[in-house]
């Protein structure tokens, strides 16, 4: 950039007509909008050759001075024009990241090698988590759980130059990403987890605690319990699954049914007919029992039962789920679960959901899995981990009878809504088949969705596949369009609409 300034002027003197010309050339630097070096050319086309030698001194004097003014103010503008084209940058840049970013952004996601994980390439933790983290399955280790949310002990990366960290994003934006009405209710995180998980053998004999005991359980054992969160879920099978949920209805059938846990308790009929009217007292004195029995009178109830099934040629599937379990984990006092908590098999579409202070123990088969932002498990057996299991009898409801199945409420064409009696989530599974569109549901919080199969994209911008996760900021209005290779499915969690 060069600015030139021209200054004619004519004046008499001595009778002869003198005229000066100065030309001012102020070049500027184009990147930085400094000043680089100022030329002077100065010619006197007339001029007196009788002035004076005085005069002549005088009159350069005069015009260094003015030209000095002149220069000053040039440079005082192209300052000013340089100082108010920084500013105008700085506002630029502040702008840019103070703005509405990406309401749309795609994540790569945590896997966890849990020993209960599906080993090799088969399980659907191992395909998705290679498709979403762009990395070749490792065929030699157990894949278990992939994690979609903000939880510390699963941290996601967004897909981008930034590499940001969901949670700082999230933080960052809260009230955009959120929304109102959810950042009032819970804070400036995201309040659910989604998950999928891939089951080999039988997790341990556990419940999640609730809020207030979670605050405490934090407090004196952070290097077990890492959050201070409740953490009610609930788990959608993908296959057939088996798990182990809630209390029986007849703790004295258990009993009967099974000597070496009468044996094992101590407990004789007559004391169970004397709380006869109370039986979540009945079964809270026989799970204690069982829970807190010394280790070595455990292994030979045990091993007694396990010979005695084998010898007999009619089992149920109780004392089929016992002998695998001991499989699993022999000796175990977990194995004696099998005859107090519900066995059921969920088949592919149908849901279960656990409420806090509730026993569980997953067994077998793949689930889509989400939950209370939280991590804090309160296990007691069929585990190599640190065991709580005062805590655990204590902190349970003993609610009987058996866990309530969702299949799920038909919102339109496109979609199936679970939803469990917890605010901080409810999931959804939307499909489309080759060549169309769904209109998703518009959520007030936020969501994250899981390409379940197929390819496609999300509002003709944002191309996913199977594999692909997408976190979504609140009333974000989705269509998702399938390709003309197939048809789309997704997994969608989301604030539990009655929060709205």
């Amino acid at each position: 950039m060069c600015i030139c300034i021209v200054r004619r002027e004519g004046k008499k003197e001595h009778g002869v007509q003198s005229r000066h010309q100065e030309v001012m050339s102020v070049f500027v630097g184009k990147e930085h909008q400094k000043p680089l070096f100022i030329l002077f050319a100065s010619s006197s086309l007339f001029f007196n050759t009788t002035k004076s030698n005085a005069k002549k001194e005088l009159e350069k004097k005069e015009e260094e001075e003015e030209e000095t003014v002149v220069v000053r103010r040039i440079n005082h503008e192209v300052a000013s024009s340089s100082s108010s084209s920084s500013s105008e940058k700085k506002r630029k840049e502040k702008k840019m990241t103070t703005t509405k970013r990406g309401s749309l952004v795609q994540l790569k996601c945590a896997i966890q090698h849990y020993d209960w994980g599906i080993v090799g390439d088969q399980s659907a933790v191992a395909q998705l988590g290679s498709l979403n983290r762009e990395e070749p399955i490792a065929k030699e280790k157990p894949h278990a759980e992939m994690w979609m949310g903000t939880h510390s002990s699963g941290l996601n990366v967004i897909k981008n130059e930034r590499r940001e960290h969901l949670k700082s994003f999230v933080e960052s934006n809260a009230e955009e990403a959120l929304g109102k009405k959810c950042q009032q209710r819970f804070g400036n995180d995201v309040p659910f987890l989604l998950k999928v998980l891939s089951v080999a053998k039988a997790l341990s004999i556990q419940a999640h605690p609730d809020k207030q005991l979670a605050e405490r359980l934090h407090e004196e054992k952070p290097h077990m319990y890492k959050d201070a969160n409740h953490k009610p879920e609930m788990a959608l099978a993908v296959t057939e699954f088996e798990a182990l949920s809630g209390f029986v209805s007849e703790p004295k059938e258990s009993l009967q049914k099974c000597p070496e846990l009468r044996a094992l308790t101590g407990i004789r009929m007559e004391e169970m007919d004397a709380m006869r009217e109370d039986k979540k007292a009945q079964m809270k004195h026989v799970f204690t029992k069982v829970m807190l029995a010394e280790k070595e009178e455990v292994a030979t109830q045990v091993q007694t039962l396990v010979k005695r099934l084998k010898a007999e040629n009619k089992k149920d599937e109780r004392d089929e789920l016992a002998l695998r379990l001991n499989a699993q984990y022999p000796d175990d006092v977990g194995v004696m679960c099998a005859y107090l908590l519900n066995y059921i098999k969920l088949q592919p579409g149908e849901a279960v959901y656990m409420a806090a202070n509730e026993p569980h123990a997953y067994l077998d088969g793949e689930c889509v899995e989400v939950m209370a932002t939280s991590d804090n498990v309160v296990r007691a057996g069929l585990t190599p981990k640190a065991r709580d299991t005062e805590i655990l009898c204590d902190m349970l409801t003993y609610k009987l009878g058996k866990p309530e199945v969702l299949t799920g409420d038909v919102i339109d064409k496109n979609t199936t809504r679970y939803s469990p009696p917890f605010d901080e989530f409810e999931l959804e599974v939307v499909s489309c088949a080759k060549e169309d569109t769904a209109e998703m549901t518009v959520s007030q919080g936020p969501s994250i969705l899981l390409v379940k199969n197929g390819k496609g994209k999300i509002n003709d911008d944002v191309a996913i596949e199977k594999g692909s996760v997408v976190f979504a900021n609140a009333n974000e209005k989705m269509t998702l369009t399938s390709s003309d290779e197939g048809g789309i499915s997704i997994y969608r969690a989301q604030v539990n609409t009655r929060v709205f």
